[in-house]
């Protein structure tokens, strides 16, 4: 179990295997979540770090294309 104290400003340091669990560096923002009497720690992940995050080996399609394919599902539905 891992601990960590609260001083009197109310503030506490999250202790280094709960920020490597959760991926946090130096001036990132967590969110608390408070449900059914537990607090859960979420990392809050700023837009910027999804660059690349999603891979795609195949050439671009075009805003045509694009179109082409809103336009199919919407008369598929």
């Amino acid at each position: 179990m891992i601990e960590s104290s609260v001083t009197k400003k109310g503030q506490t340091t999250l202790p280094k295997p709960v920020r490597e669990s959760l991926g946090l560096q130096a001036g990132d923002r967590v969110r608390y979540v408070i449900a059914d009497g537990e607090v859960r720690i979420l990392p809050v992940r700023p837009i910027s770090r999804l660059f690349g995050v999603l891979r795609h080996d195949g050439s671009a399609v075009t805003l045509k294309e694009m179109e082409q394919a809103v336009a199919d599902g919407a008369c598929e539905g």
